[in-house]
């Protein structure tokens, strides 16, 4: 059952959450984008990348949506990671690490062919305090 907006209800969108092969956005950055996706970044050149991602809302947010995409085109088949290179992975991307994106300030450096560099997140505080 959907309701007005297209979505399914709880136990479908339970369900296909079991099924990721990433449990999260983190889990998808350092398993799949970062070995995979490898540019030379530099904070002068075409590419930039922040180690710390997760620092920056609007990557995480776009980072999620990746992450969701691929979990979903990953099994449509034949063309569906083809789709979500070229309608997603390539669209945010170029965004994300560009010269006017959310990494635009960061110095981070790799060379052609280096796996993207990721920091480790911190966990969250579970009184919910603020670092």
């Amino acid at each position: 059952m959907t309701d007005a907006f297209g979505w399914g209800d709880a136990p479908a969108a339970a369900a296909s959450a079991a099924v990721q092969v990433f449990p999260d956005v983190d889990a998808f950055v350092r398993g799949f984008l970062a070995p995979v996706y490898r540019r030379e970044v530099s904070p002068r050149g075409e590419s930039r990348w922040d180690p710390e991602w997760w620092r920056h809302p609007e990557a995480v947010a776009r980072l999620e949506a990746l992450h969701l995409a691929w979990e979903a085109l990953r099994l449509e088949g034949a063309t569906g990671m083809s789709v979500w290179w070229r309608d997603h992975a390539d669209y945010h991307l170029a965004v994300l690490m560009g010269p006017t994106g959310p990494f635009a300030r960061t110095s981070a450096t790799t060379e052609s062919g280096e796996p993207l560099p990721c920091a480790p997140r911190p966990e969250p505080d579970p009184t919910g305090a603020a670092s």
